[in-house]
């Protein structure tokens, strides 16, 4: 075993970090520090305190990071139109790389050589927490519980929070939810439990942040979007905050239902998993966000960028966050939003996101008299296009003329 004299735990006070707290305790023998992060998760973050005061806990770090969070993971992976397997918006993904940050920051600040997180040993988070903290952090140490105690399941944690005292409010009691949650404020995901089973429909009281589409409002509302180099500043006309953007269009979208998906991906360990997601705000920037572009990028940029939307999807979803090739993607991406600016207009019914106009009065290259079928005035020359088409067709009447001998 490794010798620890001081650890920082991503804590949130709830039974698996509760019970994690004491064994680091006693198992390493060293002092625990704790860090509690609110990414817009919904719940109160104020308890973990009280509950690692009580666990003697010196050196408790309770933040808010909501804004960072929106403005410097969500906004840059929404500039890439990030959809991973061509679904999911990421929403836990993202998160991992700003709570390791923090981690390895307090490490720093409080001179611990070690961090410590609840992950599992099956899941992409133990690898997302770990490979964003050693690219931050390379001589840190890492703890994962999970993969080293024999506290495999609920019951023998609660037996362990039992023994030694620790307060808990888990509990196994009728109509308590038969799967696990993360929230955040891009998100919330439900798996495990009764929805490990992919042939198995989710009942309706799982879904916290969207209405039914059945029960959503009869008539659509209309929302303005107002973006600055790709980045969404106003919406409906008032300028906000990155974090209140997404709040907003959270409840928003939450109303009228959009943003539920039922999906089985391929986690980055190798096995698939099904997993249940609400994204009610994502899914409207995802949609506003390539409106916005398909006026004012070139269509190869547009193009290129859908060519590496996958692989980039592919390093967030698998913990690469913090590396060179993530890093050096993201500043092309950057680079492209520059003339991403102007308005988008939506409506969203009944659990769908419709786009109803799209303007950008300095950076359009929309181009209304080349476009229209109306006279242009001289403005396309159509009788040009016989050669494009003849000069592209040449490879096609070649390989034509062959096959026919």
């Amino acid at each position: 075993m490794k010798r620890v004299n001081k650890v920082v735990l991503a804590y949130s006070g709830g039974l698996d970090t509760s019970v994690i707290l004491k064994w680091l305790q006693e198992t390493y023998d060293c002092e625990v520090n704790t860090f509690t992060a609110d990414i817009g998760q919904g719940e109160e973050v104020a308890p973990a305190r009280r509950k690692a005061k009580m666990a003697g806990v010196k050196q408790i770090y309770i933040e808010d990071l909501r804004e960072e969070f929106v403005r410097d993971f969500v906004f840059p992976m929404f500039r890439a139109n990030t959809i991973y397997e061509g679904e999911y918006l990421l929403g836990t993904s993202i998160a991992r790389p700003l709570i390791a940050k923090r981690l390895v920051e307090i490490a720093r600040e409080t001179g611990a050589d070690a961090i410590s997180h609840g992950a599992t040993g099956k899941g992409n988070d133990q690898v997302r927490f770990e490979l964003s903290a050693y690219a931050l952090m390379p001589q840190v140490s890492v703890i994962a519980p999970w993969r080293e105690w024999d506290l495999l399941s609920r019951e023998k944690l609660l037996a362990y929070a039992e023994k030694n005292g620790i307060p808990v409010e888990y509990k196994k009691k009728k109509g308590a939810a038969p799967y696990s949650m993360d929230a955040n404020l891009l998100h919330i995901s439900y798996e495990g439990g009764v929805l490990e089973d992919p042939a198995f429909e989710p009942e309706e009281s799982m879904w916290r942040m969207t209405t039914s589409p059945q029960k959503a409002p009869d008539r659509p509302q209309t929302v303005e979007l107002q973006y600055r180099h790709g980045d969404i500043v106003a919406v409906n006309g008032k300028k906000l905050s990155p974090a209140k953007v997404l709040e907003t269009l959270n409840r928003l979208g939450g109303r009228h239902g959009v943003g539920r998906l039922d999906i089985v991906e391929n986690r980055y360990v190798g096995m698939k998993s099904r997993g249940c997601y609400e994204t009610p705000g994502g899914t409207i920037m995802l949609k506003a966000h390539r409106a916005i572009e398909s006026i004012t990028l070139d269509r190869e940029v547009v193009a290129l960028k859908d060519d590496l939307m996958p692989r980039y999807a592919r390093m967030i979803y698998n913990g690469y966050w913090f590396s060179p090739e993530r890093v050096l993607l993201q500043q092309l991406i950057n680079d492209s939003q520059r003339p991403v600016n102007g308005k988008v207009r939506l409506k969203l019914y009944k659990g769908s996101v419709q786009i109803i106009g799209r303007e950008s009065k300095r950076d359009s290259l929309f181009d209304t008299r080349i476009a229209s079928f109306e006279d242009d005035r001289g403005a396309y020359n159509q009788a040009d296009a016989e050669g494009f088409i003849r000069l592209n067709a040449l490879r096609l009447r070649l390989g034509a003329r062959r096959n026919s001998r």
